[in-house]
């Protein structure tokens, strides 16, 4: 039994802004290369001579890599202590990074990929679980709506630095240029985020085990099921992952000591449906950034910088708007936030649908754009902040651990099925699958139409599936915690500000 260390400092004395913003940095950078890859497709299959499903395993590597282990990181960072696990994690995603841009086959590039996701999933749940420690109840709805914003807006802007960098010098820097800056990010830890006490956990090392066989089976039957046409092997894969995240979660219900995903936390309707709803987000914003890039500079012939910026007007809405709704998420009803921000986001999807021809002005592209921005800013930090209020201390890092696991589920999930969904599109349309335009040109106008109709298309899935984010956050309750100052609140709402959550979710 690991003993409780005592705090360095009382923490609640201290101001923890500065604390957030160190972590925030380091968040970040992680999040961004969730969909970096995305503008430098093209750019990456000429080079490596690849095709489209093995540059999407370079996205799909990582998310998996980031998702299966975030479980028990998050608990890890409870009983080691936040601060170092965060710190490793930082570490170790930054040398990977290294190692991503010195690859010269798209092999090693998965493999640094599955590393530089390991140590992403040691940084999240961190993040997450330290924010609900050092802020008090009242006033830790703008914090995590800071953090959720960072989560929305690392997610969106990833394509457009990845342009600037992919077009200036190369592929290899939107890995290289993570090395910098995860060395400030861990010099800004060191400084600023505090050691907090520790608290004893016991591993559920059956419970990691089957959450990552049945991830692997997963992904693997969906993402490879187009290249061996649905055989029975794939469908036999496929069955397989869902019976054995079927016996995950029996044990997890069985488990009487410490199971690694305590069910106990869903008993709360709030952070179940939170859930839900940033699962669908992971998979959404996955899912669309792909054929929006390919469209752009295959069909459109635009350099990846040129790409990227059409993604502008939707990360400049939403970071203008993250303050406001920031400010919004401890005075209203997060049924209305999170509502109008995923209904805002499938019009905005369907409405980009429309737009994705071969001859459209690129000026029609920034209606869509702007509303999706709208759209992020109105889930990403209402969401987050709804998911934690109720979290106890103790099981601040499973909570986190489990909230970041969904959202990395459904990235996962949505890079798996848009690559089917792109193959499928492009053999509907009698094109052979994307290898490249070798000079990384225009298609021919001959391919032109059919390219773009099969990227149009692909991005009604990820509109599809919002779908279910939004019946989840019209389901959402009014909070039951000290900090929420809305409309029926009790008399006592910041009573307490600085006592503990009130309602325990486990």
């Amino acid at each position: 039994m690991t003993q409780p260390s005592p705090p360095v400092e009382p923490v609640e004395e201290k101001d923890p802004w500065p604390a957030l913003f160190a972590l925030c940095l380091g968040f970040f950078m992680i999040l961004v290369d969730s969909t970096i890859v995305s503008v430098a497709t093209p750019a990456i299959i000429s080079d490596l001579h690849a095709d489209v499903n093995d540059v999407v395993w370079v996205t799909s590597a990582y998310l998996l890599a980031y998702a299966v282990p975030v479980l028990i990181t998050g608990r890890l960072g409870d009983r080691v202590g936040p601060k170092k696990i965060y710190m490793t994690g930082l570490t170790v995603f930054t040398l990977a990074s290294l190692w991503c841009g010195l690859t010269g086959s798209v092999e090693m590039l998965i493999l640094a990929r599955v590393v530089q996701g390991l140590g992403a999933s040691m940084m999240t749940p961190q993040t997450m679980a330290i924010i609900t420690r050092i802020f008090p109840a009242v006033r830790r709805g703008k914090a995590m709506a800071l953090w959720g914003a960072t989560a929305g807006v690392a997610t969106l802007v990833g394509p457009i630095v990845g342009g600037v960098l992919v077009d200036g010098l190369g592929w290899e820097w939107i890995f290289f240029i993570n090395v910098p800056v995860g060395i400030i990010g861990l010099v800004l830890a060191v400084r600023l985020v505090p050691t907090l006490e520790t608290h004893s956990h016991r591993f559920d090392w059956l419970g990691v085990a089957l959450s990552g066989a049945g991830m692997f089976l997963l992904v693997f039957g969906i993402q490879e099921g187009h290249q061996y046409h649905w055989s029975t092997t794939i469908w036999a894969l496929i069955v397989a992952g869902v019976v054995v995240f079927a016996a995950f979660v029996l044990w997890q219900a069985r488990n009487r000591q410490e199971p690694l995903v305590p069910l106990g936390l869903f008993r709360d309707r709030n952070y179940s449906l939170a859930n839900v709803a940033i699962s669908v987000m992971g998979f959404a914003i996955t899912a669309m950034a792909i054929p929006m890039m390919l469209w752009a500079q295959v069909v459109r012939g635009l350099s990846p910088t040129r790409s990227a910026l059409l993604l502008v007007p939707m990360a400049v809405m939403t970071i203008l708007l993250a303050r406001p709704v920031g400010n919004l998420t401890d005075r209203t009803h997060p049924r209305n936030l999170t509502g109008f921000g995923f209904a805002a986001t499938i019009v905005s999807l369907v409405w980009l649908s429309f737009e994705m021809t071969p001859d459209v002005s690129i000026l029609a592209i920034i209606g869509p754009m702007v509303l999706l921005g709208v759209g992020n800013a109105f889930i990403w930090a209402p969401n987050s902040a709804t998911a934690t209020r109720n979290l106890p201390i103790p099981q601040a890092g499973a909570g986190a651990g489990v909230y970041n696991a969904t959202r990395q589920v459904g990235a996962v999930l949505g890079s798996a099925a848009i690559a089917v969904l792109i193959d499928a599109r492009l053999s509907a349309e009698g094109l052979p699958p994307f290898e490249g335009t070798g000079g990384g040109g225009r298609l021919p106008s001959s391919f032109a139409d059919g390219f773009s109709q099969a990227m149009a298309t692909s991005m009604l899935l990820p509109a599809a599936v919002l779908v279910l984010g939004l019946v989840a956050a019209l389901l959402l309750e009014r909070p039951r915690h000290d900090g929420y100052a809305g409309p029926g609140a009790s008399a006592s709402a910041s009573a307490d500000a600085g006592s503990a959550p009130a309602a325990s979710a486990g």
